[in-house]
């Protein structure tokens, strides 16, 4: 690891003011489970690191009945995994959270840190995206909202500019007869996952489908939503028949990256069982 300042700002503003300043000899750190076993291996060699562990401004989950839920950058997994308000609200979070990595992990790692990070096989972004969430960027000029599906842009890179940070993660509330699963494949207990799916049914009152979210983990350089395959469920009752269509459509979508854990092929097939599997778990919780 070579040789680096840092800096700790106080606030988000001064934090900005920071990044403007120094621009890509900058890097945050917010929590650093991850950066630091890159910086370790020399993938990166920022010459400042830039601190908001500590911002009490970006540590926080609240909930409101017509806008949903708000989760600070800052916020960790542990918190995330215990709160009330999302197991309330939003149990598939908790869960995910219940088997992210380590609980060392997860009472220090955050759950910006992890977005930002940009791991492909992170498990956090496939079901934020099924759940439909957004984030707020805030900059210079102000903040930005993007859906989450839009926000990684490749292996380790988002669309953060220099100068940005990821501030906040915001959920809508749930349609009534909605139904969110996720799950992922791994050899050892508290290893990324190789692969993962999540699922999300929402059903009109007749039993149709009026809304399907498919995204998964590991299949590709950045978290991958499947439109293709939410689109053979739209307007009709489904059926494992109808399942097992969206999961080779999903299949012909995943162009899948081999890397040392598995090949393209393995990834896929595990990934098609995975989807046919959090969409009949996420089908369950509604019938």
């Amino acid at each position: 690891m070579r040789d680096f300042d840092y800096i700790a700002p106080k606030s988000v503003e001064e934090t900005i003011k920071v990044l403007s300043e120094y621009k890509d000899e900058a890097k945050i750190i917010a929590g650093g489970q991850s950066l630091l076993n890159i910086l370790k291996q020399d993938l990166m060699a920022p010459e400042i690191l830039v601190d908001i562990k500590h911002l009490s401004e970006l540590d926080y989950i609240t909930y409101d009945e017509k806008e949903g839920m708000r989760i600070g950058a800052t916020t960790t997994h542990h918190a995330v995994e215990v709160s009330p308000l999302v197991i309330e609200h939003y149990p598939i979070l908790s869960e995910m959270e219940h088997t992210l990595a380590f609980p060392q992990t997860r009472n220090w790692g955050t759950i910006g840190g992890n977005l930002c990070i940009q791991d492909p096989t992170g498990d956090v972004a496939p079901p934020l995206i099924a759940l439909r969430a957004t984030v707020k960027i805030v900059g210079p000029n102000g903040e930005r909202i993007l859906p989450m599906e839009d926000f990684s842009t490749d292996y380790y890179e988002t669309v953060l500019e220099e100068d940005e940070i990821l501030a906040e993660v915001r959920i809508p509330p749930m349609a009534p007869r909605t139904g969110v699963a996720y799950s992922k494949f791994r050899i050892v207990e508290g290893d990324a996952p190789i692969v993962g799916a999540a699922v999300a049914f929402t059903l009109n009152e007749d039993g149709t489908c009026a809304d399907a979210r498919i995204a998964t983990n590991g299949t590709a350089p950045i978290p991958l939503r499947i439109p293709d395959a939410e689109a053979v469920f739209k307007g009709k009752k489904i059926t494992d028949e109808l399942i097992q269509e969206a999961v080779e459509v999903a299949g012909e979508a995943m162009e899948c990256i081999p890397d040392i854990v598995a090949s393209d092929e393995y990834k896929k097939r595990v990934a098609k069982v995975y989807i046919k599997r959090m969409a009949r778990k996420a089908l369950s919780q509604i019938q």
